[in-house]
């Protein structure tokens, strides 16, 4: 596996995807692919329990010690899943597997194989970490829309995938969401708390997400879209 990570910002992605979009169970069983639907539904039913446990210790970290559906819903109110396949890259010193983002989500919860290639951004020090895979493990990130409830408390993690010269690599993204339709805003309970004066304007979610994809991969600048 290289370890080598382009600094072009707009270097080739090396990658193909299936992104799949989760409203029911029903629709999924009659619209998804046929090849990966029982077993991707499979994986996010059994993924709920996780997901649901981690928005409880996160929330409380906010001091928001009542989540009613209506707030589960702003929070993680949508689901979308990719199948991603990174093949062997005849030239990884010239391109990315994904350039360096953060994701929009709420949080995202990833499988990834044992090949490796996911960095993360250590902001205290402006340098790249690998993550290694850990058999058994899952990767948990926090995305945008969580950095934006949070009013900046909790931070989004900008990452980026190297392409790799030997091997081909999967992985798995769940990523957690706001609904399309929901105002995306530093949440009452976390204001109320600290005091704090909110750092970022209400935001139509969906807005947020096509300002995201009518660009490159810029780092953590698609924030910069909810600042006030």
């Amino acid at each position: 596996m290289t370890s080598f990570i382009p600094e072009v910002e707009k270097a080739l992605e090396w990658k193909d995807y299936l992104s799949l979009f989760y409203v029911s169970e029903d629709e999924a069983s009659r619209l998804w692919p046929s090849a990966c639907k029982d077993q991707v539904l499979e994986y996010m039913n059994k993924s709920e329990k996780v997901i649901s446990q981690l928005l409880r210790v996160l929330m409380k970290g906010l001091n928001v010690t009542e989540i009613d559906s209506e707030k589960e819903k702003l929070v993680s109110g949508s689901r979308r899943i990719n199948l991603n396949y990174y093949p062997v890259c005849p030239s990884p010193e010239l391109t990315v597997g994904v350039g360096r983002h953060s994701d929009v989500s709420t949080l995202t919860v990833l499988l990834q194989d044992d090949i490796g290639g996911l960095y993360v951004r250590v902001e205290a020090r402006d340098s790249w970490v690998h993550v290694p895979p850990v058999k058994g493990s899952l990767v948990i990130n926090i995305g945008d829309a969580l950095q934006i409830f949070s009013n900046g408390r909790y931070r989004s993690i900008e990452h980026r995938v190297a392409a790799n010269g030997e091997s081909n690599r999967i992985s798995v993204p769940i990523f957690v969401n706001p609904r399309p339709t929901d105002i995306i805003a530093p949440l009452p309970d976390v204001l109320a708390s600290t005091g704090e004066e909110p750092i970022y304007k209400p935001v139509l979610y969906s807005d947020y997400v096509k300002h995201f994809y009518r660009k490159a991969h810029d780092g953590k600048l698609t924030i910069d879209f909810a600042k006030k």
